[in-house]
């Protein structure tokens, strides 16, 4: 006897509502933040259930994470050090993607940046560090800034994805990066791959004595109300946000958009390059070798990708963003605290991120569009 599929699925079809998906006619501003939030509270409450898989009490686990990053001046002080490059990286994210200039290549950005501060930083022993440090950080900028360009003119001549070029320019860039620090750059005192010291007069000051935050972080504030400013209160903020908006219809207003484009990849990319001098200058003081998100001999721990996350975390917002670059730090450094004092192993804060980042996608789905039965 056949099982009858073909009246099951008719059967099924009928039993179960019609839905349609529509979009919001406009979202309010509060629906815009309320998803965020929410958000977050539902990613903790997952991370609360991995932490009771660990064997831990969620509330002790989570009194440790946030007591191991705010707890202290010690404890702030890493999270602020911490927040530095996050910081820098979730602007540059949140400044190409606000003009649709889908900017993949932060980390390699950001490596490049630091390659070339490297060369500077070694090369010009006993230089003034008045002269050496503006000297590492604009030839920074400038790297990075070259490094984006080159996928935004692509993109604007010839019509070829930006996703594709600046993920594939990660690759070269590091590839290039453990070739030079185990090849004609190898620190040969060092037991890793690693390039000689950059001279002292090049290291950030930090800003307060036996702590590591450093003036990267003054920086990193510099570039946060700049990229506000840009976008708040000039024709060329304007000019970005109809750009993003739509191409053609900024086009039809007179805006020149592939200047544009390319302006905002130029500053994209020169943010991420500081970003990647300020790792440089402020906490590894030596160009590391190959590695992602912490591996041994890495200069970058992921902060490139980590600012995309950040970027759409913030909403693409110019104070958004600073709060999403704060909360992940706060997780980073209390995720290591939670480890030494709990035993939750410190990956948890990638499983938060990706637990975090799948509910706001949901999120930001439900803030532009709703189900509605259809009925009938």
């Amino acid at each position: 006897m056949r099982f009858p599929l073909k009246n099951l699925s008719r059967g099924l079809k009928a039993k179960l509502p019609k839905l349609k998906v529509e979009k919001r006619p406009y979202p309010s501003l509060r629906t815009k933040i309320l998803w965020p939030v929410l958000s977050i509270l539902i990613a903790l409450g997952i991370g609360a259930i991995l932490i009771a898989a660990a064997g831990v009490n969620p509330l002790t686990g989570y009194y440790h994470l946030f007591h191991g990053a705010l707890g202290d001046a010690h404890a702030i002080s890493e999270t602020l050090w911490r927040f530095t490059p996050l910081l820098l990286t979730g602007t540059a994210v949140a400044l190409a993607f606000r003009c649709k200039f889908w900017n993949i290549g932060v980390e390699g950005q950001m490596l490049t940046g630091a390659t070339v501060a490297t060369f500077f930083g070694v090369s010009f022993i006993g230089t003034s560090s008045w002269l050496l440090i503006p000297l590492v950080i604009i030839s920074g900028f400038l790297a990075g800034a070259l490094w984006a360009v080159i996928p935004a003119i692509l993109k604007a001549k010839f019509k070829v994805d930006e996703v594709v070029t600046t993920l594939l320019g990660n690759w070269i860039i590091l590839y290039f990066v453990a070739y030079l620090v185990e090849g004609p750059w190898r620190n040969p005192t060092s037991l890793w791959p690693e390039s000689p010291a950059i001279a002292g007069s090049a290291v950030f000051p930090r800003l307060v004595p036996l702590y590591r935050v450093h003036i990267g972080f003054i920086i990193a504030i510099f570039f946060a109300i700049l990229f506000f400013i840009i976008l708040r209160k000039t024709v060329w903020g304007f000019q970005i946000k109809a750009t993003g908006a739509n191409p053609r219809a900024a086009s039809f207003m007179g805006i020149k958009v592939t200047r544009v484009l390319i302006t905002v990849a130029i500053l994209s990319g020169g943010i991420a390059g500081i970003a990647g001098v300020s790792e440089l200058c402020g906490t590894h003081f030596h160009m590391k070798g190959l590695g992602f998100f912490g591996g041994t001999g890495e200069l970058s721990w992921g902060y490139g990708y980590a600012g995309i996350f950040i970027a759409m975390l913030g909403g693409l917002n110019a104070i958004g963003v600073p709060v999403a670059a704060f909360f992940m730090a706060v997780m980073i450094q209390g995720s290591r605290a939670m480890y030494r004092a709990t035993g939750v192993p410190s990956p948890f804060y990638y499983a938060m991120q990706g637990t975090i980042l799948v509910c706001l996608l949901l999120g930001i789905f439900l803030t532009y569009y709703r189900i509605r039965k259809v009925k009938g």
